[in-house]
C-alpha cells in the first residue's frame, strides 16, 4: 500500500512554503508496463513524486539532501511567472489551489529544469527525458490520449540526445535505454521508427545474459507488442 506524509516546503522560486505529499513507501503490485509504468495496489504514488508549489506553481522532483534553498537564475523565476503561474486556478469557495493534473507537473517540472541548464541540450538531459516519460504515465492514468503521445515523443526525443551525449548515460544503462526509445515510438504510433530502435539493442549490450530479458523484450515489442512485462 502506498504511504503517504505531508511535508511543507520553501519554493525556491516565490520563497513562499506550501505543503505537498511526500511518498513513504509504495509498491508494484499491480504490474509493470512494457514503458516500465508501475502499477502499485491502492493509490498511485507517481502524482506525489513531484513537487508542485500551490503560489507560483514551480515545479521540482524530490531532493535527496532537503535543501530547496538554492536560488533560480533570474530569467527562469520570468518564466515561471509569464507561463506556469497563470495556469494555476483557485476554488472560490475554499480559496485554494485547486489540484493540479500529474501530467502537468512533470511537464512544468520539465521545462523549469530545461530553463535552468540551457536548454534540451543541457547536462540534465537523462531527468527532463524522466520527467517527460513520467508526464506520459500520468496522461494514461488520466486517459488523456492526446497529451500522452505528445509526452512519449518529448521524452523519446529527450533519451536519444541523453544516449548521443557523452558522459549521460552509463555503458550498462543503454541497451535499456535503447529499447525504451523504440518501446516510446511505439506506443506513440511511430512504428517503422520504433522497429529500427529495437533492432539496435543488441548492438548496446554489455552483458550478454544479465540483459538476455532486454533483448527478448524488443523483439517481443517489435514483432507482437504486449502491454505489460510478466
Amino acid at each position: 500500500m502506498t504511504k503517504l506524509e505531508t511535508v511543507g516546503i520553501m519554493c525556491q522560486n516565490c520563497r513562499k512554503p506550501f505543503k505537498t505529499q511526500k511518498v513513504i513507501s509504495t509498491n508494484e503490485f499491480g504490474g509493470k508496463r512494457t514503458d516500465f509504468h508501475a502499477h502499485a495496489a491502492g493509490p498511485q504514488p507517481l502524482i506525489h513524486q513531484v513537487y508542485t508549489c500551490t503560489h507560483c506553481g514551480y515545479s521540482t522532483m524530490p531532493r535527496e539532501d532537503g535543501d530547496y534553498n538554492t536560488t533560480l537564475k533570474e530569467s527562469t523565476s520570468w518564466k515561471i511567472k509569464e507561463e506556469i503561474t497563470p495556469l494555476l486556478t483557485v476554488n472560490k469557495k475554499t480559496g485554494e489551489t485547486n489540484p493540479i493534473p500529474g501530467s502537468l507537473k512533470y511537464e512544468w517540472a520539465a521545462k523549469i529544469l530545461e530553463w535552468e541548464s540551457s536548454g534540451i541540450e543541457g547536462d540534465d538531459i537523462r531527468k527532463i527525458a524522466d520527467m517527460y516519460l513520467r508526464a506520459s504515465w500520468c496522461c494514461v492514468d488520466e486517459k488523456d490520449t492526446e497529451a500522452e503521445r505528445y509526452f512519449r515523443l518529448k521524452a523519446a526525443h529527450a533519451f536519444d540526445v541523453a544516449l548521443e551525449t557523452y558522459g549521460e548515460v552509463e555503458p550498462e544503462e543503454r541497451a535499456i535505454l535503447t529499447y525504451l526509445v523504440g518501446e516510446l515510438y511505439r506506443r506513440a504510433g511511430h512504428v517503422v521508427v520504433a522497429q529500427t530502435w529495437f533492432d539496435q539493442v543488441k548492438q548496446e549490450v554489455t552483458d550478454p545474459k544479465a540483459q538476455e530479458w532486454v533483448v527478448a523484450a524488443a523483439e517481443q515489442q517489435r514483432t507482437s507488442p504486449r502491454e505489460w512485462f510478466g
